[in-house]
């Protein structure tokens, strides 16, 4: 099952990190929060991907064009006839990617569209290239397939923007930072689509995926929730990068569900 991620946004809420790069490319202890995402796909067996180009997608390029070359070790011949040979490529993801370019300035229902070409073929996913979560994949795809609907989207509780703290007669008894919040769940991305979802969107480049086509496959009946209680956190500003930078550093990082 091929697996779409959205990545030509500007990021302009984030710009102290996406002047040079794309938001997806911006990294999280290290690694682009791209690779974190897909990581988390290919922990539940799903390593086919692809991903919709538009803001500086030509770092994105080369980040894939040179990922041998910046997580092996390698040997190389210069001369008339180079030649490059790699060691322990076995550590290396075996990762089946396509990269689409999109358009600088499309959105993204019109970004889905531009690539339908690659994911007719049968059932598909698709989320956003910056935003993490402790969601389990295999079990969002069977709740998928039990509805027999066109699409199910993930339903997170927005994190809080302020600190949580429990208290009893005057003493702080627990200090959360960014707690889940008690409201009503929002999109968090983490979609399951079937092909026929794709006649709802358009190529025109104002097409909004999250307006006009899933409102419609919602009064269709078409569009169910899988509802997520766990962790989920987008990257939208600075401080959202600073805190997922933290949490990875300390060894807290909830979407971390693989193994090194």
């Amino acid at each position: 099952m091929k697996v779409v991620i959205l990545c030509g946004g500007q990021g302009t809420r984030l710009r102290e990190e996406t002047e040079y790069r794309p938001k997806p490319m911006v990294e999280i202890g290290g690694r682009p929060m791209l690779w974190h995402i897909m990581k988390m796909y290919a922990h539940r067996g799903f390593e086919e991907f692809v991903l919709c180009l538009g803001y500086k997608g030509q770092v994105i390029r080369e980040y894939f064009l040179d990922y041998h070359a910046m997580n092996a070790d390698f040997t190389i011949q210069l001369g008339a006839k180079p030649k490059v040979t790699y060691y322990n490529r076995d550590a290396i993801e075996k990762w089946r990617v396509t990269l689409a370019e999109t358009g600088a300035e499309t959105m993204t229902g019109a970004r889905l569209a531009r690539v339908a070409k690659y994911v007719r073929g049968g059932t598909f996913m698709l989320t956003y290239g910056d935003g993490v979560s402790d969601v389990n994949i295999r079990d969002l795809v069977a709740f998928h397939r039990s509805h027999g609907k066109l699409v199910t989207v993930t339903g997170v509780r927005p994190p809080s923007r302020f600190g949580e703290m429990d208290i009893k007669d005057s003493r702080v008894i627990s200090f959360n930072e960014k707690p889940q919040v008690s409201q009503g769940l929002i999109n968090g991305g983490f979609f399951v689509m079937e092909p026929g979802f794709l006649r709802y969107l358009s190529d025109d480049p104002a097409c909004v995926l999250e307006q006009e086509p899933l409102q419609r496959c919602a009064q269709d009946g078409q569009l169910m929730i899988y509802r997520h209680e766990g962790f989920w956190q987008p990257m939208d500003t600075f401080r959202e990068y600073e805190l997922l930078n933290r949490l990875w550093t300390a060894g807290r990082a909830p979407w971390k569900t693989w193994k090194d």
